[in-house]
Order: C-alpha cells, then structure tokens, then sequence
C-alpha cells in the first residue's frame, strides 16, 4: 500500500460516505472499509489511494473510544499513509459523555505524535468557521450552531456553544490554537502553524469560509504531513484541503467527468432520523406513492422479534405490489422527554432490511438519519463500500462490496437527517 495518500476514520458512516463523495470528485481511488482491514481485505482493493474505516464513535462513551480507537488508528498508520483523519460531523456535534471528539484528538495524538490540526469548516456543505465559531446552512438560512433549528436541539448531542475551543475545553485538556480566516486571507496559515508547533500547542484550529481558505490550508497540511503530524480532526474539509493541494502538486490528475446512476424501479427506505428535514422528505415521498409504514418504537427497544416481523411482511406485500417503501420510527422531532435511542432502532432497521433485500431481490437501499446508518448497515454483513455515482451533497450513491452474493453490488445511501431536499428520496430512485 505504498502509494497510499491518506486514510481516514469516520466517526460515523453518513460521514463516511461524504468522505468517499470528496475523493471521487477529486480523482483519487478509495474504498471504505466495513471492518478493521488486514492484509488480505487490503491487498483485495489494492488499487485505492485513500483507505477509510466507517465506525459509530459518534454514539459511543469515551471508554469505548478508549478501548476501540487506539486499534483503529493503528491499523490505518500501518498502511504507510501520511495521514489518519479522525472525520466528524461538519456540524461538530459532539459531548464529553458521548461522541467526544476532544477523547478521540486525545487518542490520536498519543498513539500518532505530533501536533493536530483541526479542520472543521465545509462550504461545500453550507459549514462555516470564522474566528473560532462554526455557522451552518438550514435551509436559505446561516445559522451560528448553537441557535441552529435542528442542531441545537439534537436530541443526544445539541449544540450549546458555538467556539469550537470552548466546546472541545469540555472534553480535552489539550491546548488548541487559532489560525483564524483574516490571517488565512493574508497568507499566513503556515507561519502560525508553525509558531503554534514552536509554542507547544496541542492542536491548531483552522477557519474555513469558502475554497480559497481550504486551499490554503491543504497547502499547510500537505508541506507538513509526516514531519509535523500524522493525525487530523475534522470535517470532510480536510479531505478537501488536501485534494487541492494534490492537484496543485500534480499528485494527483484533474478529475473525470463523474458517472450517473441508472434508475430502479423500487426503493426501501429506512428512516431512524427525527429531523424536520427528512420528516419533510417522508410526507413528500407518501405525496408521490410510496407507501410507508410506522415501527413501534417502544416494541423495537423491547427486543420484540415480532415487531420486526410484523414490518417485513407488510414490507414485503407493499415491495410485491411494485411500490417503493420508506419505514420510519418517527416523522420530524421528537418530544423534548423521549429517551434517544438511534443505536437499538438503527440495529433493528438494519435486521429488517437485510430480511427485506434478500426476500424482495432489492437493488437500492437509503438510509436515513446518522445513527440509523451506522448501526443499520452493521447488520447487513459487508465489508466494504465503494463510491458509485452522485446525488446530492453528502449524500452519494455507494456500492456494497460483499462475500455474500445476494448483497454484493448492493446500491447504498446513507443520508445525515439535515441532508437533502424534500423530493430526495425520488431523487435516489431515479438516479439523480
């Protein structure tokens, strides 16, 4: 795996498609592994240029963190990479109980070395950092995150405060420097970089506003890759930084011209999200005929088997029928005192689909909602996905790579719940 470029460790599987979407668009072969890798799943997709492990550290306590990403994070340095990139939420959500990104900076420093640049703005995305403080897109509208309408009142990580170093304080003593965007703009990215590795500083958070400032800091990050550091935070940015950079290296060619997906007559939706946003996309779907149909959350968190079966036989007389499908655990947010649970109803959505793809003969699968994808695909038993085509943004069109016959070549989204417009789920059935 000489010729390796970067790997990366998505913290939860939406983000790690996103991920995927940057690198395709950027012309660089990668694949997206399902599993930590070993020799023989790394020498089956030797041609990549870019390695990522999808994970669920999102939804998951610092002592989980503590006993599963130290592997993790190995296992991609071994690979002869210049760069791990631990890639979370471009709306950097996140808290000291659970999904601690200032844990997982923590883990990587220590197993890594070196300083660790923090790269979180994703214009491509409608994410913004500017002076520290991180903005996003809802809508027409730029939201500063801690008043955003859905993000600062997520139901397992809201959004309270908008400083990045303010938010990470809570969950890391590491000390975190500022290259803030007005001293981007006047060329002085590498010197503060610099100066902060002089300081001592653990880490340096770097604004990003818009291409320009992406440039300039993958220009930073590729000058000092290896020598300076080999572990990165942040948002799908850093995979754009650096593809920038590689381009103006000529490390990598211009990319091609990128494929369309082909239409299918059916589409399964399962849907664990409770953004307004894909709620939107639930009505407009039951507007256009899909047919759709309501789990019974409480009996889902039970155990109950036959919750389960009672959604897949329904499911299968709707598929049958020739009707697309969309099966959801809520429709929009939830009451302010519903318990969060999206890792026992993404695991039970996941059990249901599998039964249904290998009933129904399925090709195109979405899920939607982050936690819904992290655990759902767990359960269908692949390992690895590959970059198909594009739909939305954020949201490509994956290929699931399988031992299993009936599942390889198995057509993914895996959709954030703030992604999409209403008619996305149409627009995943027919291709774009």
């Amino acid at each position: 795996m000489g010729d390796l470029l970067y790997t990366f460790y998505g913290d939860d599987f939406t983000g790690s498609t996103d991920v995927l979407e940057q690198l395709a668009e950027g012309g660089v072969p990668a694949i997206l592994l399902l599993r930590e890798p070993d020799e023989a799943l790394l020498k089956h997709f030797g041609n990549a240029r870019a390695i990522g492990i999808a994970g669920d550290a999102r939804s998951q306590s610092p002592e989980w963190m503590d006993a599963h990403l130290p592997r993790a994070f190995a296992a991609l340095a071994q690979t002869g990479a210049p760069v791990v990139h631990y890639k979370t939420c471009s709306t950097f959500d996140s808290a000291p109980h659970v999904g601690s990104i200032g844990r997982a900076l923590d883990i990587g420093a220590r197993e890594l070395g070196g300083i660790v640049p923090i790269l979180v703005g994703a214009p491509h995305l409608g994410r913004y950092l500017a002076f520290g403080t991180l903005f996003a897109r809802a809508g027409d509208v730029v939201h500063r995150i801690d008043r955003h309408p859905t993000m600062a009142h997520h139901p397992v990580t809201p959004m309270h405060e908008a400083d990045l170093r303010l938010h990470l304080a809570k969950q890391t003593d590491a000390r975190i420097a500022l290259t803030s965007i007005d001293r981007i703009q006047a060329g002085e990215a590498e010197s503060f970089f610099l100066q902060a590795v002089d300081d001592g500083a653990d880490a340096m958070l770097f604004d990003g506003v818009d291409e320009p400032s992406l440039v300039a800091v993958g220009q930073v990050l590729l000058a000092h890759q290896r020598e300076r550091f080999r572990f990165a935070v942040g948002s799908s940015g850093v995979t754009r930084a650096l593809i920038h950079a590689w381009h103006a290296q000529g490390i990598v060619p211009p990319p091609i011209t990128l494929p369309r997906a082909a239409p299918v007559d059916r589409l399964l939706v399962m849907s664990g999200s409770c953004s307004p946003v894909t709620g939107a996309q639930i009505a407009a779907a039951r507007a256009s005929g899909y047919a759709t149909l309501q789990a019974d959350v409480d009996a889902l968190l039970q155990g109950a088997t036959d919750e389960e079966e009672r959604l897949v036989e329904a499911a299968i007389r709707e598929l049958e029928a020739g009707r697309s499908l969309v099966i959801h655990s809520a429709e929009g947010p939830l009451d302010a005192d519903t318990p969060a649970a999206g890792a026992a109803i993404g695991a039970a959505l996941g059990r249901v689909s599998r039964t249904l793809v290998l009933r129904s003969g399925l090709s195109r699968l979405l899920f939607a909602g982050g936690d819904t994808s992290s655990h759902g695909i767990a359960q269908l038993g692949l390992d690895a996905l590959s970059w198909a085509a594009p739909l939305e943004r954020g949201a490509p069109l994956v290929r699931a790579h399988a031992s299993e016959a009936a599942l390889d070549g198995l057509e993914l989204v895996l959709k954030g719940g703030q992604i999409g417009k209403p008619d996305f789920f149409e627009t995943v059935r027919l291709g774009g």
